[in-house]
């Protein structure tokens, strides 16, 4: 009866559409959930950023079963993912708990970092195109050993950016991921960045909850429309074409982040 009681059904609404969105698009979950949670629903930046990290760990593990079935997962490319963004995270964690900011503060500079982070994410999703065709045309030359630096790299910037704003692993890994592979079949890269965002979001998430930046019955509410959310995107996805979806996901990632830096 408890856990009843605690149920937000605009918070499950919202958690629905932003699991078909992630469903039918592989991206949105950050970017859209943290800044529905801070700008329609006045939830601190803090609490929004942690909710969501965890809320994208349980969320995109459905992702995982899917692509996992499908077998478009690469597992070494998540593995060297992981090397960089996993060790990034835990100390991006230990630098928020151990500076102390002000609370006030911390909220504008957290929105600022969101705000840009929507707007790299935005700009990633119009141009994923033409970073397709120049990571086909200039970059096979790029050694294994290399690619494999440049992606524990590539991991380490996601764990700071995700650790502090929640949004960027989605589309911006998958933008990075083009470029370092480009020979790799995009429904295995956007697989292999789905599979590493879980451990990302979870540690992330995890650390924010013994910040006590985490809001237990928000989250139950947005999981419980999530969760059914992008079981029916993922269904729905081979039906929408992607030229329809991602102008509209680009456009509104636009607006959301063009306020939360203005």
């Amino acid at each position: 009866m408890g856990f009843v009681s605690s149920i937000n059904p605009l918070y499950s609404l919202s958690g629905l559409v932003v699991g078909l969105l992630v469903g039918q698009t592989g991206v949105g979950g950050g970017s859209m959930m943290t800044p529905l949670l801070i700008l329609i629903f006045g939830i601190h930046p803090t609490t929004a950023v942690g909710t969501d990290l965890l809320f994208a760990a349980v969320t995109k593990s459905c992702g995982i079963v899917v692509h996992g079935m499908n077998k478009t997962v690469s597992w070494k490319i998540t593995r060297r993912l992981a090397t960089g963004s996993v060790p990034a995270t835990a100390l991006t964690i230990l630098a928020i708990s151990y500076l102390k900011v002000d609370t006030e503060r911390a909220s504008v500079v957290i929105s600022m970092i969101l705000g840009i982070a929507l707007i790299l994410t935005a700009v990633s999703l119009v141009l994923r195109r033409k970073v397709l065709e120049f990571a086909g045309t200039h970059l096979d030359d790029l050694s294994p050993a290399r690619a494999r630096q440049l992606t524990i790299l590539t991991g380490a910037i996601l764990g700071v950016l995700v650790s502090l704003s929640s949004v960027g692993a989605g589309a911006l890994g998958v933008t990075a991921l083009i470029f370092l592979y480009p020979r790799t079949r995009l429904s295995t890269i956007v697989g292999s960045d789905i599979a590493h965002a879980v451990p990302l979001t979870l540690c992330a998430g995890l650390g924010h909850w013994f910040l006590g930046s985490v809001d237990w019955p928000l989250l139950g509410s947005l999981l419980l429309g999530s969760i059914p959310g992008i079981v029916i995107g993922s269904h729905l996805s081979p039906h929408v074409p992607e030229w329809v979806l991602r102008p509209v996901l680009a456009i509104t990632l636009l607006l959301v982040g063009g306020r939360l830096v203005l």
